[in-house]
C-alpha cells in the first residue's frame, strides 16, 4: 500500500490523508453511537423484562386470592350438608322457634358435581328477634346451606308476631363415579 501512495503527487496524498482523517473521525464517532444504540435496545429489552416480572408479581396476589377462594369452597363442601328437616328443627329449638310444618323438595342436580336439596318450612307466631337468630344460626352453621325463600306475614292483632314461610336449600358435592372395568377384561 505504501507504494501507490508514494507514486501520488502531493495534492493526491493530501486528499488521501484528509479522507483517512475524516474516515477515522467517522469511525471514532460511529463506535460510541453504535454502542449507545445497542445499550438503548438492551435497556428497552430489560425494561420489558422488568415489566413482565412486575406483572407476574402482581398476578401472584390474584392467583393466591383465586386459590384461597377455591380452597374455601372445597372446604365448605367437604362437610356434607345435614338432613334439612332435622337440622332446621334443631336450630329452631335452640332459639325457641316452633317449626309447624316441614315439606321436603325433590333433589335437583347442578351439573355433574353438585346436588341441591330443598325443604320448605312454616313457622307460626314467631317474634322478629327469634326469627333473626334462627336465620343467623342457619347462615353460621358452616354447612353449604342457604335461605332461598323468605315470606313474612304480620299476624293481625298481635304485637311482634309473624307467620313465616321459609325455603332452605343445601348443596352437596357428588363424588365422581368410579369408571367401570373395561368390557372383555375377563374380570367377573
Amino acid at each position: 500500500m505504501a507504494g501507490p501512495v508514494l507514486q501520488m503527487n502531493a495534492r493526491e496524498r493530501r486528499l488521501v490523508a484528509v479522507l483517512g482523517l475524516v474516515g477515522g473521525i467517522v469511525l471514532l464517532l460511529a463506535i460510541p453511537f453504535g454502542l449507545e444504540a445497542w445499550v438503548r435496545s438492551e435497556s428497552a429489552d430489560t425494561q420489558e423484562l422488568r415489566q413482565a416480572l412486575s406483572d407476574v408479581q402482581e398476578a401472584r396476589g390474584v392467583v393466591r386470592e383465586r386459590q384461597a377462594k377455591r380452597d374455601s369452597i372445597t372446604a365448605r363442601y367437604a362437610r356434607k350438608a345435614p338432613e334439612l328437616a332435622g337440622f332446621l328443627e334443631t336450630a329452631a329449638r335452640a332459639v325457641k322457634v316452633e317449626v309447624t310444618d316441614s315439606t321436603p323438595l325433590p333433589d335437583v342436580p347442578h351439573g355433574k358435581r353438585y346436588v341441591e336439596h330443598g325443604t320448605n318450612v312454616r313457622l307460626k307466631k314467631t317474634g322478629m328477634l327469634a326469627l333473626s337468630r334462627f336465620l343467623e344460626s342457619i347462615e353460621r352453621s358452616g354447612y353449604p346451606v342457604v335461605v332461598s325463600k323468605l315470606d313474612i306475614r304480620k299476624r293481625s292483632g298481635e304485637a311482634d308476631s309473624y307467620d313465616v314461610d321459609l325455603g332452605v336449600t343445601s348443596y352437596d358435592r357428588v363424588a365422581p363415579a368410579a369408571s367401570a372395568a373395561p368390557a372383555g377384561s375377563g374380570q367377573p
